[in-house]
């Protein structure tokens, strides 16, 4: 049971993560592999806030939102004026440089990683209150995402993504929106970090690598990008299918390389025969 209820926790974090970087990079069109960076500030913040300065958890999971929100806005300023591409080149550097960062700040845990983060919840049924609350909040983000996407900012960000030209002619403010929906995602992604770090309650810089960046756009373009549900269905199967390898008894030496190739023939698969993912629209010729 104990098993079951991590796994739903997980795919609880990776809905809201999938979600929030289809925000950003599905409706927005903005090309970042930086979002598992704030996914780490988030989980470093609020367990920095509550281990060393005794902030409450509430307060301190909300803490970490706002500060993977405002480093975000710290990065996006700057790459956005410059151009798009300049924006994956500067996640790129930022997520790098981020996590070396990490390994050289003691305050933080080094490269031994940030343990004796406190747990939200204690006894018992701590997964079970866990994995009901971090489904809870899965669940609002998606319909918040859905909300915010599907309305007339939804539209906005619409036109913004496929003719910035046209839209700037019409007297709209392109870069307000991109820092916007950049800063909102990347808060989100966040909050799923320090929602991370008060069940695991250990963190280290591998946990946040180039890797998690593959994962997190596998679950994005598998579902299908500029979708509501396609995220949440991506952040399933991602999150339940190598779990379930896991059942086969192999060797570590055959399992890591085993779930690493399932990721690879997943986009393979849908890049020759489904670019639009699962649930998206496919592109008529």
């Amino acid at each position: 049971m104990e098993y079951i209820l991590s796994v739903l926790i997980l795919i609880g974090i990776y809905t809201i993560l999938a979600s929030s970087f289809n925000l950003i990079i599905g409706f927005g069109g903005l090309i970042s592999v930086a979002h598992p960076i704030f996914f780490a500030l988030g989980a470093y913040a609020s367990g920095l806030a509550n281990l060393h300065f005794g902030v409450p958890i509430p307060a301190a999971i909300m803490l970490g939102s706002l500060f993977a929100a405002l480093m975000s806005v710290a990065l996006s300023l700057p790459s956005l004026r410059v151009s798009g591409d300049y924006l994956l080149i500067a996640s790129i550097g930022f997520q790098l440089g981020f996590l070396e960062v990490i390994k050289n700040i003691e305050f933080a845990g080094g490269a031994g990683g940030l343990s004796n983060i406190a747990s939200m919840y204690a006894g018992p049924y701590r997964s079970l209150a866990f994995a009901i609350t971090i489904l809870v909040i899965a669940a609002l983000v998606v319909a918040l995402v859905h909300w915010l996407t599907h309305g007339d900012y939804g539209r906005a960000i619409q036109a913004m993504r496929d003719d910035e030209e046209c839209f700037t002619s019409l007297g709209r403010n392109p870069m307000a929106i991109k820092i916007t929906i950049f800063a909102f995602g990347s808060g989100l992604a966040g909050l799923a970090g320090a929602l991370y770090a008060h069940y695991f309650q250990y963190l280290t810089p591998e946990q946040f690598g180039i890797v998690q960046s593959s994962l997190i756009l596998t679950m994005v373009v598998v579902g299908g990008m500029g979708t509501t549900i396609g995220p949440v269905v991506g952040a399933l199967l991602l999150t339940a299918l190598p779990q379930a390898i896991t059942f086969l008894n192999l060797p570590s030496s055959v399992m890591a390389p085993l779930q690493g190739m399932l990721y690879t023939s997943l986009v393979l698969v849908f890049l020759f025969t489904r670019p639009a993912g699962l649930f998206g629209k496919p592109v008529r010729q």
